[in-house]
C-alpha cells in the first residue's frame, strides 16, 4: 500500500476504533458510521480521503482492519475498539491453541493477573506464532505466549473470531498460558 494511504489508514484506525469525536463522527451501537459523513469530517479536519482511496484502504489493508456494509454506505473497524461498540460476533469454538504477542516488560504482570483486555473490548489472540511475533514486535523484542484455548473453552470461556481472523476473548487467566523461558 502506498505511504499516503498507510497514513490515512492509521488516521481511520484512530477515528473508527478509539476517537470518533476527534472529527465529530458518530458510530452506531455496532461501530458503523456513514461513509459520506466520515469522508466529509476527515476533509474538514485536514485528512482528505476520497471514496476511491477509502475503498483501496479497506481492500488492501494487510490486517483487514475495516469493513464496509453490503452496499458500501457504511464502514467500521473490525475489532480493537476502545470506545464501546457491540460488534455482534457470535461465540465460536476456538482452535486448541492460540498465541499472544507481547514484550518481556509485561510478563510479570501477565503471570500475576493473566491477559487482560486493558483499554480494549477483548484480549486479541492469533492462530499462528508468526502473527503473534509481529504483534509483539510493534512494541519491542517480541515474546510469544501459548494459550490453551481448548481447555479455556471447555471451562466456559467464550471466544469470538473477527472478520479479519483475530480471535477475541474477555480474559485469559494465567493457568491457561504457557510462558517461554526468558533469559
Amino acid at each position: 500500500m502506498k505511504s499516503h494511504l498507510i497514513r490515512k489508514g492509521k488516521f481511520l484506525s484512530l477515528v473508527l476504533r478509539h476517537n470518533p469525536q476527534k472529527i465529530g463522527v458518530k458510530l452506531n451501537e455496532q461501530g458503523w458510521c456513514y461513509v459520506g459523513e466520515l469522508l466529509e469530517a476527515c476533509s474538514m479536519h485536514g485528512c482528505t480521503i476520497t471514496l476511491e482511496e477509502l475503498i483501496e484502504i479497506v481492500a488492501d489493508n494487510n490486517k483487514q482492519r475495516f469493513a464496509f456494509n453490503e452496499n458500501k454506505s457504511m464502514i467500521r473497524a473490525n475489532q480493537g475498539h476502545s470506545v464501546h461498540v457491540d460488534l455482534q460476533y457470535s461465540p465460536v469454538e476456538p482452535p486448541s491453541t492460540l498465541y499472544h504477542g507481547t514484550i518481556s516488560a509485561f510478563i510479570d504482570s501477565i503471570k500475576e493477573k493473566g491477559l487482560l483486555k486493558m483499554n480494549r473490548h477483548d484480549v486479541h489472540l492469533s492462530v499462528d506464532r508468526q502473527t503473534a511475533v509481529s504483534v509483539g514486535a510493534r512494541r519491542g523484542i517480541p515474546v510469544v505466549l501459548t494459550i490453551d484455548a481448548q481447555r479455556m473453552s471447555e471451562n466456559g470461556h467464550l471466544f469470538y473470531r473477527s472478520k479479519n481472523g483475530v480471535w477475541l476473548t474477555e480474559i485469559v487467566p494465567q493457568q491457561y498460558i504457557t510462558f517461554p523461558n526468558l533469559v
